[in-house]
């Protein structure tokens, strides 16, 4: 089960200190700047290209030093993505607090709307670091390697509701707990690549939500025996046919492959099937 919320009247008077204040401050300003900066690296991308675009640029346009853009980033790559550390911090927060007669499942799910709300709060600028992921091998595998860290997180965090002394043949507490955060992390990205492929036009929290229906169907009842789990809506409608994924299980591996646009639904299907079988 959850821990209960780490809250004390210790920590409660020092989020109230100046120096807290004081921190939250400059964490904030810290946030701007990057914020900044990777708007000006953007836009030089967009008008320039991507390699003729030099950090001394890009520095310059957001009315900098160079020195201060090596302060927040270590690459022109990395600067495109300011908010992935604070929004990393956020999600943890999320699980640090979290209910205790929470199920894990729905923490995760809750955990990571953190990283969408990121993407939601300036649609326009989300688009067009998406076309630049897609154009650019260097952004792409910087953004794969931020996608990495929030599944470690959430993996982390099943694995720990779990107790070692039960991790044994017949029990599949520990296999299911890593492919769930494997799923949670998949349905949120498949969720955001179509809205992102659309504009960012729709209700993409409702969107996000009946994935994580679909994740809490498949997995939800299976981690942790015994655990209550609150009733969650039926999934719509199947949508388009696609080739089914490949499974492949070895020992205790599980390793799917999928057309990135193959239904959420099929995915979590044969995932399913392959955890029976395995």
């Amino acid at each position: 089960m959850s821990q209960p919320a780490k809250t004390s009247s210790r920590a409660a008077a020092a989020s109230d200190s100046p120096e807290s204040a004081a921190g939250t401050k400059a964490a904030a300003q810290r946030l701007k700047m990057r914020r900044e900066l990777a708007a000006a690296a953007m836009e030089l991308f967009a008008t320039k290209g991507y390699e003729a675009t030099t950090v001394d640029e890009i520095a310059a346009a957001a009315g900098v030093a160079r020195r201060t853009f090596f302060r927040h980033f270590r690459s022109k790559e990395e600067a495109i993505f300011p908010d992935h550390d604070d929004t990393l911090t956020r999600a943890e927060a999320v699980l640090d607090v979290a209910p205790a007669h929470e199920h894990p499942l729905d923490t995760v799910c809750r955990g990571i709307k953190e990283v969408m709300k990121m993407y939601a709060a300036s649609p326009a600028v989300s688009v067009e670091r998406y076309r630049l992921t897609r154009e650019v091998p260097a952004l792409r595998e910087r953004e794969i390697a931020s996608v990495a860290r929030y599944e470690r997180l959430f993996t982390r965090y099943l694995l720990a509701h779990f107790d070692e002394a039960e991790h044994h043949d017949g029990n599949d507490d520990p296999l299911l707990a890593e492919v769930a955060a494997s799923a949670v992390v998949t349905a949120h990205n498949h969720v955001l690549r179509r809205w992102l492929r659309s504009g960012g036009q729709g209700d993409v929290e409702a969107q996000l939500d009946h994935a994580f229906a679909i994740v809490r169907k498949t997995f939800g009842t299976g981690i942790g025996a015994g655990r209550t789990l609150a009733a969650v809506p039926s999934p719509a409608g199947p949508g388009a046919e696609a080739p089914p994924a490949a499974v492949r299980a070895q020992d205790e591996v599980l390793v799917a492959v999928a057309r990135t646009d193959a239904p959420l639904e099929e995915v979590m299907r044969t995932i399913e099937e392959a955890l029976r079988n395995a």
